[in-house]
């Protein structure tokens, strides 16, 4: 517009031009992307459609091509600065598959220990981040005082105990990485450098009380989701890793699904053989694909995964803590399924108090300070290499086809918030038709709206690989394509 007219409506601020067209802006932040939600309206004022749009373009996959395959965990974990440990270790086991090496168990416990701490860092940033301030202070709660600075001043002792924890994640990650992003720990055929019995004891020392706030948290989330007027619910196929006796796992282990009514369609599923059950396909208004269970077909079969559909797909947790609320969160659902999107949150404090049990039970170990920590491999055994683990938000993959000299000749990456994709949409559906009516909205309706992806927690720069700003936007349509209203952060 050339020429703007403010004024204030609702605790919005609404632009206005010569022309009459109508633009609301609200700030909106604590999402990491940049994607555009638009809501199309009917001529009663009601939701015809919604969808999410994420309009950053994919491409980190051509820049590996030519790359030498040793070069893969560091240059993979540079994606995004949110889930460099979950980049890395995938691309370093996809490595250990081309080159048929078996890492030494030490190297294996090193990296679960690891990747313990990424889940406990990001998991407690999406909680008390980027999700709680909308949950504890209101979604109508004031805009600039709807985060974690919010919190601290309204919740102080509960905001200390989300930054300890996050900051207790990056000091496992800083104390075998030697630094808290984008580590260059996982190599091909294991780890590069050893635990330090200093390190161990000083992380030692905290993990009593780190299991306490996790305990703590996961009381807080779980009354707090179960109070919730609108808990969300999608009818979606759910997928995770599994271990050996259909206990949720994070690192290894074999791929489950389930339908929506909690029958299990694949089970005990080699991960390496994902393109035999996964299709892919692409519409001409996302840059993000929707991955699907192709004997579903599409939509059908699109798929749920992150914390609700792990726990959506398995027997139990392998920590007794864990395991507890596990049982007690089943009970939530029917048929062991627990469809309400809110309830990502509760999940995701399940999966951090797991996080924290298992950190606890790998410092033990007397093994985790070891030397014997890489295997040597000189040469290329197989022309493919993939790479799966389950990542704070859901299943990630990595498949390399790899030449005789090791470079790589192609890349395929499918992220946790690919695999999302449809959830995220049918869930902004469900949310803006219950709650626009009329042509009526306001930014607290606007803010639910947004916060129904927020319960994913989606990164859309892992998914979609693009650098630069990461502005998100959601837009109110007519029918006749004019925009009645939009928020958006620059």
């Amino acid at each position: 517009m050339d020429r703007e007219v403010e004024t204030e409506m609702g605790g919005m601020r609404s632009a206005s031009s010569g022309g009459g067209e109508r633009e609301i802006r609200i700030p909106v932040t604590r999402i990491e992307g940049h994607g555009k939600v638009t809501i199309v309206l009917d001529r009663d004022g009601n939701v015809a459609d919604a969808r999410f749009h994420v309009v950053q373009i994919r491409g980190f996959e051509k820049f590996c091509e030519g790359r030498l395959l040793w070069e893969m965990p560091v240059i993979t974990s540079r994606i995004c600065g949110i889930c460099p440990v979950s980049h890395s270790l995938a691309s370093a086991k996809a490595c250990d598959a081309a080159l048929g090496a078996e890492i030494p168990s030490p190297a294996k416990k090193l990296r679960l220990l690891l990747h313990m701490g990424q889940v406990i860092q990001s998991h407690a940033l999406s909680l008390f981040y980027l999700s709680l301030p909308d949950l504890l202070l209101g979604f109508d709660y004031e805009v600039e005082k709807r985060n974690i600075v919010g919190l601290l001043e309204s919740k102080p002792e509960l905001a200390k105990r989300g930054v300890g924890l996050r900051k207790f994640g990056q000091e496992v990650i800083e104390a075998l990485a030697g630094r808290r992003v984008h580590p260059t720990f996982a190599i091909p055929g294991g780890v590069n450098g050893a635990l330090s019995q200093e390190k161990r004891d000083k992380l030692m020392a905290q993990i009593d009380g780190v299991i306490e706030s996790a305990k703590s948290t996961v009381e807080l989330v779980k009354d707090i989701c179960m109070r919730q007027d609108d808990r969300i619910p999608i009818k979606m196929y759910n997928m995770g890793l599994i271990g050996r006796n259909g206990e949720l796992e994070l690192y290894d282990g074999e791929l489950r699904i389930k339908d929506p009514r909690g029958n299990v369609v694949e089970d005990g599923f080699n991960p390496s053989d994902y393109l035999m059950i996964i299709g892919e396909r692409v519409e001409d208004w996302s840059y993000l694909k929707f991955p699907y269970y192709r004997w579903a077909g599409f939509p059908k079969g699109s798929l749920r995964v992150g914390p609700l559909g792990r726990l959506n797909v398995a027997d139990g947790i392998p920590t007794p803590l864990a395991d507890g609320e596990f049982r007690e969160f089943k009970g939530v659902g029917e048929n062991g399924i627990v469809d309400g999107t809110m309830f990502y949150h509760y999940a995701r404090a399940i999966e951090m108090l797991h996080a924290a049990e298992k950190a606890k039970e790998l410092l033990q170990d007397d093994e985790i300070c070891s030397k014997e920590i890489w295997a040597e491999a000189k040469e290329i055994r197989n022309s493919e290499g993939i790479g799966v683990i389950e990542a704070p938000r859901g299943t990630l993959i990595h498949h390399y086809w790899v030449n005789g000299d090791g470079t790589i000749r192609k890349a395929n990456l499918i992220v946790a918030t690919v695999f999302n994709n449809m959830g995220m949409n049918l869930a902004i559906r469900e949310v803006a038709s219950k709650r626009i009516r009329g042509g009526r909205f306001d930014e607290g309706i606007l803010n639910r709206v947004e916060h129904a992806i927020r319960c994913f927690d989606p990164c859309l720069s892992c998914s979609t690989h693009a650098i630069g700003q990461m502005p998100l936007s959601i837009q109110i349509i007519s029918e006749d394509g004019e925009v009645l209203g939009e928020i958006r952060r620059d």
